[in-house]
């Protein structure tokens, strides 16, 4: 049964990596023992393509329509990621966000077969057993997350496993990973929701989370275990709580080919936009200051990014700390404040306390970023004070889903006097504003996390650098055109990101090979090489 060539029947038709349904060859319907077991009719790939575009359109929610995806993955792999490929900006809404994050809040409801790994915390001692277990050994890319901090929703336990299986479709669709070279996996460690905790439908370990050192020993277990089974393994960290997410970065990044998407691939878009922003509003990268409404991880990600970013640019450390200050709950981040977790410490100001309004008239941040997951927050009143102090304010509302996001595109425009350059997390549809056509900007990590991952796989580079995101970003933030610019966009259209990708995996790459972090040698066809590995998924 390992051998798919011996499949045949209903057996070649229930595999989703081997089924072309009704576009069979009469000569694949007789090596495959079909003949009987479909419509007589042999269709083109392409009637395939718009049938299933019509029945998608034809669900009224999104919800619906990601059930529907789902389905069709499962059934027809290779017709689910040219239909991604060819429609993305219209589908990658529905399998990633927003969508996800109300998909991964009903997940148990959902449910309908296992997708991806579960690794739990009753797995103790035998984690190298079960991963074993999946039946693909040449895995190039894990996502896995505990399902603590999904989105801006919150601890969803174990039916956060929506989060890694979401992403590695959009790393197969977006850099082309072959979907067999995907592991998506649930590191159950109990919840904390006592909702799901008293759900007779929910499928996660019915117990609160285990902390401290039994969470660390499992976390550890689950990393070495994969170094094992799958040595050639990207691991990304997705959706942690800020605690753990950085204590678990910091501690296998210089020996784990690891990153953590919340911390690093956020950092790496916003860069990217911050970096096209300047060709709109006239000023100078190294001269920029920078709020951030949100201390988390995400932020902290961000400003760590932008702080490597100018010092590049000739500011030392400490110049370029004091171009980057945060707002959270309390108020201005300053010394004087207490109880803050160490990734806050470097940006604790010496300066006096002050509210979100006043500190943006105070200190008069070029360039103000939401990553809160908190709704609203950026309101007329701050929209109006950033429009006061700069020209061309850049505001970006990051926080994801939709739902969370902390301001809309139209309220943006609306309150600055269409002075803004704005974007979001989220996907915000087309508007016109002083009857000018607007299409905002999307944040979305998708533009950055992709690209990188396929240019770790070519290289073999055995850790992710800090240098590898800032050459993500320069090389995302170079793609941006002026016809984008004009349209308000800080990012280049989605429809072009299978190029995003490629170049980012490029550039990646070289740096690899030029810094001689990685042992194998560059080979002369690198860009064909990087081309010829990239999965295309029709028939």
């Amino acid at each position: 049964m390992n051998n798919k060539k011996s499949l045949t029947g209903f057996q070649v038709l229930n595999s989703a990596s081997l089924n072309k349904c009704t576009a069979f060859t009469a000569e694949e319907r007789d090596q495959f023992k079909l003949r009987g077991l479909l419509p007589p009719r042999i269709v083109s790939s392409e009637i395939q393509l718009q049938r299933t575009l019509e029945n998608l359109r034809r669900q009224h929610d999104d919800i619906d329509k990601y059930i529907f995806l789902t389905a069709l993955q499962a059934r027809n792999e290779r017709l689910f990621y040219t239909l991604v490929i060819r429609h993305i900006e219209e589908i990658m809404p529905l399998i990633y966000t927003p969508t996800v994050g109300q998909a991964c809040k009903e997940y148990a409801h959902l449910f309908r077969r296992s997708r991806g790994m579960y690794v739990t915390a009753e797995d103790r001692g035998e984690i190298r057993e079960v991963l074993d277990n999946w039946p693909y050994k040449d895995i190039k890319v894990i996502v896995v997350t505990d399902g603590e901090r999904i989105l801006g929703l919150g601890d969803l336990g174990a039916n956060g496993i929506g989060i890694p299986i979401g992403k590695l479709a959009l790393y197969v669709a977006c850099a082309g990973i072959p979907p067999h070279q995907c592991l998506p996996v649930m590191l159950d460690v109990g919840t904390n929701n006592v909702e799901y905790l008293h759900d007779p439908f929910y499928l996660g370990l019915q117990q609160s989370r285990i902390t401290g050192e039994a969470y660390n020993d499992l976390v550890d277990e689950f990393i070495q275990s994969v170094k094992e089974i799958f040595p050639q393994a990207l691991i990304q960290f997705e959706d942690f709580l800020t605690p753990n997410a950085y204590a678990l970065l910091n501690r296998y990044r210089d020996d784990t080919l690891c990153f953590n998407d919340d911390i690093q691939g956020t950092a790496g878009v916003a860069l990217a936009g911050v970096y096209a922003s300047t060709r709109l509003s006239g000023l100078k990268f190294k001269d920029l200051t920078v709020m951030f409404l949100g201390a988390g991880s995400a932020a902290t990600g961000i400003a760590d990014l932008l702080c490597y970013a100018l010092q590049q640019e000739g500011l030392s450390e400490s110049e370029a700390r004091a171009r980057l200050w945060f707002v959270d709950m309390e108020g201005l981040v300053v010394k004087e404040r207490k109880g803050l977790l160490p990734h806050n410490e470097p940006y604790m100001h010496e300066h006096p306390q002050l509210g979100f309004i006043d500190a943006i008239n105070t200190i008069k941040p070029n360039v103000l970023i939401g990553a809160t997951g908190a709704p609203n927050t950026f309101t007329r009143a701050v929209i109006e004070a950033m429009t006061n102090v700069n020209q061309r304010p850049t505001i970006f509302a990051l926080s994801n889903p939709t739902s969370r996001a902390e301001c809309t595109a139209l309220e943006a425009y609306e309150w600055s006097q269409g002075k803004v350059i704005f974007a979001s997390g989220s996907p915000f549809p087309a508007l016109t504003y002083n009857e000018k056509k607007i299409t905002p900007g999307q944040g979305n990590n998708v533009y950055v996390f992709p690209g990188i991952g396929l240019g770790t796989i070519i290289s073999k580079a055995p850790v992710i650098t800090d240098e590898m995101f800032l050459i993500a970003a320069r090389t995302l933030a170079e793609l941006v055109t002026e016809d984008d610019l004009d349209k308000g966009m800080i990012y280049p259209s989605l429809k072009s990101i299978r190029e995003v990708s490629y170049n980012i995996a490029l550039a990646v790459a070289e740096h690899a090979y030029q810094t001689q972090l990685t042992k194998t040698e560059r080979p002369d066809d690198l860009e064909q090489r990087i081309r010829n590995y990239m999965y295309e998924p029709g028939y």
